[in-house]
């Protein structure tokens, strides 16, 4: 592609987010001890524990709290080796494993990458030693993560700060600092796309299950809670590895620069502080009863519908809206509730088109909606005697709403009056109008319990 037509589409940024300098300092300090502190608090009398706040209320404990000698007993040689360990042992079987090589959308800078995909096996394999583990050596070598807890999670911090360091020197060409790469890589080595979900995602599962190893090494058994949250978070995992070339269409890959954000959020936030549920329910077991439960579990199944279903609806679409499956797919959609049958969308000047059926109908980036609604049932199985277990619902909300804006705005530039037209049809953000989706969901159930003769027939000669 002529250098000139890259320079257009992968333009200099002219505007700061997260208030520029002094958030990305903020962020790069406090990020850190807030998973820390989360973590620190989290204790058989509390979340937070109860002689943390004690501690703390002392402001002479406060001004000792930052003292060298606490900075560095968070240190663990050990943990730092397992993890160290832990990234090789992934490294390894990315490159053993076969998978087959898959083409990237165009990114922001009018180039094309191609991304070996083996996450799900790589996942698979992991799985498998665990349970090779449990039945030869028993649950004990596994309680080595709680009792290193913390110490994991400073190798994690050290590891993100090192690799995003390295990647900022590595920008630096003929002593020129040309920019935050987008896609750093060493051969065909892809630092991104390898740190988006290997290390984050798989660290999760073995956090989650060392946690429910932990409860039942200490109650002899494990709760309905605990099961539940390893199965509902360990699905969710499973599925970001099984739908890996998914990844290939987010915003982290094919407009993000590899920075500390990304190695940070990566392997210390999704890998430790995503499992916060898990460990609080390991030191803080709830006991729910079965009316709560059949909720929980009818939230976790209703957020996932919405989040899988319009996830595959724009990959699909966005990757080849030709595809007979995609077709399918949407048309059944649209006929179970909303009694549509065509797929529809809006064709832009750049040529690109925009969809108006099936989930994207009902709102725009209707995805995150069904994205908070798991990261509730999620909260609920934690019960309600301390607020920390729903620092991630807070959390997702923020993080969902400013990716929202970002989305919105992104697409304002790309597609100019078109979008206006394409928002004028599609009215509402995230969450679609609660009466519109009431009558449609109410049809929806309605037509599967009917079984209507008509529809049925047409679903059928649509798999055919």
């Amino acid at each position: 592609m002529p250098s000139k037509n890259k320079s257009v589409l992968n333009q200099k940024t002219t505007k700061y987010e997260f208030l520029g300098p002094i958030g990305a300092f903020l962020m790069i300090t406090v990020l850190p001890i807030l998973v820390y502190v989360l973590h620190l608090s989290c204790q058989f009398d509390g979340h937070p524990s109860r002689e943390l706040i004690v501690y703390l209320s002392d402001i002479n404990n406060l001004k000792t709290l930052f003292t060298l000698s606490n900075i560095f007993s968070l240190f663990d040689p050990t943990a730092f080796l397992a993890y160290i360990i832990y990234l090789a042992y992934l490294i390894v079987i990315f490159y053993l494993i076969p998978g087959r090589w898959v083409e990237g959308t165009q990114l922001r800078d009018g180039t094309k990458l191609k991304y070996k995909e083996n996450g799900f096996y790589n996942l698979t394999l992991t799985l498998f030693i665990i349970l090779i583990i449990l039945s030869t050596k028993g649950h004990e070598p596994f309680l080595f993560i709680d009792h290193h807890f913390i110490g994991l999670i400073t190798a994690s911090t050290i590891v993100s700060f090192a690799l995003s360091f390295y990647v900022y020197l590595a920008s630096f060409q003929e002593g020129k600092l040309l920019a935050l790469e987008l896609n750093p890589r060493i051969g065909s080595f892809d630092i991104k796309y390898f740190v988006e979900l290997r290390p984050g995602i798989i660290c999760w599962i073995i956090v989650n299950i060392s946690m429910a190893i932990k409860q039942y090494h200490d109650l002899g058994y494990v709760t309905i809670g605990m099961f539940l949250i390893v199965i509902f978070q360990g699905w969710y995992c499973v599925d970001a590895l099984y739908n890996e070339p998914a990844v290939l269409t987010t915003m982290d890959i094919t407009t993000d620069g590899f920075g500390w954000m990304l190695s940070f959020g990566n392997f210390t936030w999704v890998g430790f502080l995503y499992g916060l549920q898990a460990r609080y329910l390991a030191l803080h077991p709830v006991y729910l009863s079965r009316l709560q439960i059949i909720f929980i579990i009818c939230l976790q199944a209703i957020g996932y519908t919405i989040f899988r279903g319009a996830n595959n609806e724009k990959n699909h679409f966005r990757n080849n809206p030709e595809d007979p499956k995609y077709i399918e797919l949407i048309t059944i959609i649209n006929i179970l509730c909303y009694d549509e049958i065509d797929l529809k969308y809006i064709t832009t000047e750049a040529g690109s088109r925009l969809i108006i059926s099936g989930w994207w109908g009902r709102a725009r980036h209707i995805n995150y909606l069904g994205d908070w609604i798991i990261s509730w049932a999620w909260c609920l199985l934690c019960g309600f005697d301390d607020i920390i277990p729903y620092f991630y619902v807070i959390y997702f909300a923020v993080l969902l709403i400013h990716r929202e804006r970002r989305d919105e705005e992104k697409c304002k530039k790309k597609y100019k009056k078109d979008w206006d037209k394409y928002c004028e049809i599609v009215k509402w953000r995230i969450v679609p109008e609660l009466e519109e989706s009431f009558e449609a969901g109410l049809f929806c159930l309605e037509r599967q319990i009917s079984g209507d003769v008509q529809h049925s027939s047409l679903r059928t000669s649509t798999f055919l």
